[in-house]
């Protein structure tokens, strides 16, 4: 097969994979009993609380943003510019939140700060209240999650982008009369500004198509992800199609707006490639009341990760009204290996996220091989696709996968896969290719072209050359995108609930049924042993 069949074959699999879905979503938005119809699109346009929820969604973004770089862009510079005792030891404390699946990050917000959690009940007790002082619920409660656990963008992005900033830029500036602030204003900022922009524009996209804060936290608070999903489960699918064509636009928008600033004035440099090393604190008083502010800040960071922890111990009907846990057990831990029923979720999550990422791992070699080493002719075109993904909320990319596999019509590419267990691997196949292809595209733009012409030289085909050769060399590339794919799938909430059946259900439904039944003790196993999980795959991602 020539270059061309190629890249047409594969830009045809994942237009049928990324573009089609959206586009019958779309069709069927303007569509009703069969014939063309704006009434669903009147009903959208009409209802004041469509408009309320969009509105919400995007400002509930925005402020995530403004909080998430209020925290993470201080931080980066404090563990990159300054040397103080347990420094690089809180650096990685410091980006923990990373690793904790969304809503895994929720509940642990729950059991802490909720009306129930420990601090409400420290608070209670102290000062004699008959009740909790504060209901985590609302548009407060979800930007508190929000930021808690997107500044690690802010943070790793401008941590990453300083330690790149050139030392003799700095010099420059201060020969020049320049003092710190100017240093920092008129050439730090400048030069971090592409992590920055990158930094927003995820916080944004992964703000905007969040789905298990606002469902858990937000009471009688509305956002357009969770509007999607309440409309469907009322049967209303033609508003459910038009509040889903409608959070893809402002998702496309956003991205283009955000992408244009990004590509605005840029800032490049010629220097020396030295970043400025970090300035050590020599006042003792200086230097351990950073290192004591730092531990207080990273022990506030683990917190929740201690309280889900506890909480995994606590016997189903022990604690009711006490402070702490009366009792403690291994009994949650358990049932979970002893009930089939109970490990069942754990298990379906393990295999079709495994399975996933070994598609995106084939699409994105796929795609790397045709768009960097052979140049195909629809090579942008590939490209584009590949990240498309990552530029639409997870509700509405689960509501058209939904659309296009709820039908038996394959002489338009539609085969009824909801309700079977290939459903839910092939959504967090395409939910997380960007984040894979992204990684190894990356990693196939850094291979010296003259491997495979020495390769060919020596005989090799273009199969034994991909195995023996380019595989080798892109092997952390593969690594860390397959990793963060899986650990992404695992925790995977927000396209699980719209796709899933009792017989496929992954952890995260397990957790939030756990949940409902006041099975607290489970609901913090599961969740520990799904961020274990994923700690340990990024570890293997990322060899640390």
């Amino acid at each position: 097969m020539t270059r061309r069949p190629r890249g047409i074959a594969l830009a045809l699999v994942l237009a049928w994979l990324v573009v089609y879905p959206l586009a019958l979503v779309t069709v069927d938005a303007l569509r009703d009993q069969g014939a063309w119809s704006f009434a669903h699109v009147q009903a959208f346009v009409r209802e004041p609380r469509e408009w309320q929820a969009l509105w919400a969604s995007v400002w509930i973004s925005v402020a995530s943003v403004a909080l998430a770089g209020a925290i993470g862009i201080p931080l980066a510079f404090v563990f990159e510019r300054l040397e103080f005792p347990g420094r690089r030891l809180l650096g990685a404390l410091v980006a923990l939140p990373a690793v904790l699946p969304p809503l895994v990050g929720v509940i642990a917000f729950l059991f802490l700060y909720g009306e129930s959690g420990f601090v409400a009940r420290t608070v209670t007790r102290l000062f004699g209240l008959a009740s909790a002082p504060w209901r985590l619920q609302g548009a407060g409660a979800i930007l508190l999650v929000h930021a808690y656990s997107m500044y690690v963008y802010f943070y790793l992005f401008a941590r990453a982008g300083l330690a790149r900033v050139d030392r003799s830029m700095l010099e420059a500036a201060e020969s020049l009369g320049a003092g710190r602030w100017d240093g920092l204003r008129r050439v730090t900022l400048p030069l971090l500004r592409p992590q920055l922009v990158a930094a927003a524009l995820l916080t944004f996209m992964t703000s905007l198509g969040s789905f298990s804060a606002p469902y858990v936290f937000g009471g009688g608070f509305r956002v357009m992800t969770t509007q999607i999903v309440a409309t469907k489960l009322n049967g209303d699918l033609g508003l459910a199609m038009v509040q889903t064509v409608a959070l893809a636009a402002v998702a496309l928008v956003g991205l283009a707006a955000l992408r244009r600033t990004q590509g605005g004035r840029s800032v490049a440099v010629v220097g020396k490639g030295t970043a400025p090393a970090a300035r050590e604190l020599h006042q003792p008083l200086a230097r351990w009341g950073a290192a004591v502010v730092g531990w207080a800040f990273a022990a506030v960071l683990l917190l929740p990760h201690a309280t889900l922890v506890l909480v995994s111990f606590v016997p189903i009907g022990t604690w009711t009204t006490e402070l702490f846990p009366p009792a403690y057990s291994l009994g949650n831990y358990g049932a979970l290996l002893r009930d089939p029923e109970r490990l069942r979720p754990l298990l379906n999550s393990v295999w079709m996220a495994a399975a996933a990422t070994v598609g995106t791992v084939v699409l994105a070699l796929w795609a790397g091989r045709l768009i960097v080493q052979r140049r195909a002719q629809f090579g942008r075109t590939i490209e584009t696709l590949t990240t498309v993904p990552w530029a639409v909320p997870g509700t509405v990319l689960a509501i058209a996968l939904a659309t296009v596999f709820s039908a038996r019509q394959p002489w338009i590419g539609r085969w009824v896969l909801v309700g079977t267990a290939a459903i839910l691997p092939l959504a967090y196949l395409v939910r997380n290719l960007p984040i894979t292809a992204g990684s190894v595209l990356a990693g196939f733009r850094q291979l010296d072209p003259s491997l495979d012409e020495a390769a060919a030289s020596l005989g090799a085909g273009r199969t034994r050359t991909l195995v023996r050769v380019t595989m080798p060399i892109l092997r952390p590339a593969i690594l860390a995108g397959a990793a963060l794919a899986f650990a992404t799938a695992l925790g995977d909430f927000v396209t699980s609930i719209v796709l899933y059946t009792f017989e496929t259900r992954p952890i995260s439904i397990e957790i939030l049924g756990a949940l409902r039944q006041f099975d607290l003790g489970t609901a913090a196993a599961y969740g520990v042993i799904l961020m274990l999980i994923s700690a340990a795959a990024m570890a293997v991602g990322t060899r640390r």
